[in-house]
């Protein structure tokens, strides 16, 4: 591995900057503890010393009351073998060096500029009493450094009455006793300790930088070299690619939640495909309809007028009546088309939904009684006027008279169109269209729909388990889909796909059950709230609810046909869905569901095989300002 990019890796970064941090703070403490235990050790040799000086001092006392010089030198001599002592000198009120462990130094004058004379010489007059912390002092010499402690000798009854001595009793000070103990042993102490220091700080930087490598390999390198790898391989086009990581720490989650972003790019991915293949079936209807439309109209004239020249050749009749049925069947197919792909905003205008359904019912007319199909109308004749696009309502009309033609029986059958007013409570009507989590992210999933609405995508994580459930968009119904197998009466931790924000209200708990409650926004509309335990049916939308019941004109085209299978009831609106085969293309019920809901409305179906279909269309009555 090359030394540059080792450098730049997060763990070498994360290692050096704790070896700074430890070699910091374990310096600081070293210096601290080696200052404090230098000053202890000073200060220890410091009191050791003037306690042997004052030994000294006591027992050489009697021998110069006596005079008894010899005596006095053996005692010097004898403690100033030892080793910790470095020499010791007795100095008359002269400064002559009177007695010392040195005899070469015996009857010198000491400079009192010198160590052991600058302390109580450094005035004009010499000090007669010197405190005891005054009395040592550290200073260097030849052989390293050196504490020296003077203890001065005072003048005293028995020194100035004696007969050996011709002392005044004026004279305060006789002399002084200076010892001086070499302070090498503490210099050599002090740095061992301050090695024992380096290499104990070493060990301990190359100790925690190995556990700490071995860690951050484990729960940092190979999580995010996983998650660089997952970035190039999505980078390079490849959304299927998942990270295999089970950790709950922030970087499982930022795992999982790249997991959830690779799956909702490839959903992307996919709509934009789509979209782009609808824009795509656009283009191509328009030029179908410019280049084919007038080939087709061409051939279905010549066609139908070789077939009334032709009656007296029933050879041809059969040939030209499949060349005319086909070229119908063409230009529905061309028809569908276009309706599918033009959708465009209404153009609304009061009108009276009675009137455009006559107007539709007298433009199938003709097929109704070419099947043999009675058409019954119940309108309800105080209906108000409703804000519309009348040509678009018709269209939608005579698409779902025509599907109950196709599925009634050939030898005839009956169809009902009802018209009523009536007033509903939101419950169990009004539809979410719009759903934001706290961040912004869009909840809607227009792949998954639920009675051929789109629903909003959660994800859900209970039982140790963790997968999306797709919510009921209608207010008060709970035909939710679990993707994840849940106990009921389970908690539901309830998060955004995207961005993994709990949805969970924090303080809120369902006013039935006292479970948790999940929330999301709806633009415009204010906030859902729902039960989140598996099962619960509390929901709650404020700003609906205060808006109270609501009018709708009810418009019902029923029939009693073949019905639909309950397996194709969440398919039917769905484009290019069709169950008639090849007489139908699949587009009616897609048109008529982008209609009704471009006017704010639902489209609603119920069916039985054998038994009939009935669709239900209610429109808002928009009140006037």
């Amino acid at each position: 591995m090359k030394v540059k990019p080792m450098l730049k890796k997060i763990v070498f970064k994360l290692i050096f900057a704790v070896g700074i941090s430890i070699t910091i703070i374990i310096g600081i403490f070293s210096y601290v503890s080696v200052q404090s235990q230098n000053k202890t050790l000073l200060a220890e040799t410091e009191r050791h010393t003037y306690q042997q000086s004052e030994t000294i001092r006591s027992s050489t006392k009697f021998g110069m009351l006596l005079n008894e010089r010899e005596h006095v030198h053996e005692i010097i001599n004898a403690v100033g073998r030892q080793n910790s002592f470095k020499e010791i000198r007795i100095f008359n009120k002269e400064g002559e060096i009177i007695y010392s462990s040195n005899p070469d130094h015996i009857g010198i004058m000491v400079d009192k500029n010198a160590e052991a004379c600058y302390t109580c010489h450094e005035t004009d007059e010499p000090l007669e009493k010197l405190s005891i912390p005054d009395r040592s002092r550290i200073f260097a010499s030849d052989s390293g450094r050196v504490l020296g402690t003077i203890n001065p000798i005072y003048n005293e009854p028995a020194c100035y009455r004696a007969p050996c001595h011709a002392h005044s009793s004026e004279q305060v000070v006789l002399g002084v006793l200076d010892v001086t103990v070499s302070l090498n042993p503490i210099d050599d102490r002090m740095a061992n300790s301050k090695i024992r220091m380096l290499l104990f700080t070493l060990i301990v930087i190359l100790a925690i930088s190995s556990v700490l490598l071995y860690f951050v390999r484990i729960w940092v390198d190979k999580p995010v070299h996983k998650l660089v790898d997952a970035t190039k391989s999505v980078a390079s086009g490849n959304l299927n690619y998942t990270i295999e990581m089970n950790s709950s720490d922030e970087l499982g989650a930022l795992a999982r939640s790249f997991n959830n972003m690779t799956k909702k790019l490839a959903e992307a991915r996919l709509q934009l495909f789509q979209s782009d293949k609808m824009a795509s079936l656009g283009r191509l209807a328009a030029g179908v309809a410019h280049e084919i439309n007038n080939p087709l109209t061409g051939i279905l004239t010549y066609s139908s007028f070789l077939l009334k020249r032709t009656k007296n050749y029933p050879e041809f009749q059969e040939d030209l009546s499949v060349i005319v049925r086909e070229t119908k069947r063409s230009r529905e197919i061309v028809k569908g088309l276009l309706d599918f792909a033009r959708q465009s905003i209404p153009k609304k205008n009061k009108a009276n939904i009675n009137d455009i359904i006559d107007r539709a019912i007298s433009i199938v007319d003709n097929q109704l009684s070419i099947n043999h199909i009675n058409l019954e109308k119940v309108f309800d004749e105080n209906l108000p006027e409703i804000t519309v696009d009348a040509n678009q309502m018709q269209q939608v009309i005579i698409n779902l008279i025509v599907n109950a033609i196709h599925a009634s029986d050939k030898n005839g059958g009956a169809i009902t169109v009802r018209t009523n007013l009536i007033s509903l409570a939101p419950w169990g009507i009004t539809q979410v269209k719009s759903a934001l989590c706290t961040n912004g992210h869009n909840l809607m999933d227009q792949t998954v729909k639920i009675k051929g609405m789109p629903s909003i995508r959660v994800q859900a994580n209970a039982d140790g388990k963790e997968g999306f459930i797709n919510l009921d968009p209608v207010y008060g119904k709970n035909r939710n889909l679990h993707g994840v197998k849940l106990k009921d009466k389970s908690e539901v931790d309830i998060s955004c796909p995207q961005c993994n924000v709990s949805l969970l209200h924090k303080s809120k708990k369902c006013p039935e059950c006292g479970g948790p409650v999940y929330f999301f926004e709806v633009p415009g509309k204010g906030r859902f709230e729902g039960c989140a335990i598996k099962g619960g049916k509390w929901q709650y939308w404020e700003a609906i609810e205060k808006e109270g019941k609501k009018e709708y004109v009810e418009i019902v085209v029923s029939d009693a046909g073949c019905g639909i299978p309950q397996e194709n009831m969440s398919k039917i609106f769905e484009p290019f869905f069709t169950t008639k085969g090849q007489k139908g293309t699949g587009l009616g019920l897609a048109v008529i569901w982008g209609i009704i809901d471009n006017h704010n409305g639902r489209i609603t179906v119920e069916s039985e095989v054998a038994k009939g279909t009935a669709f239900t269309i209610r429109l808002p009555i928009e009140k006037e300002l």
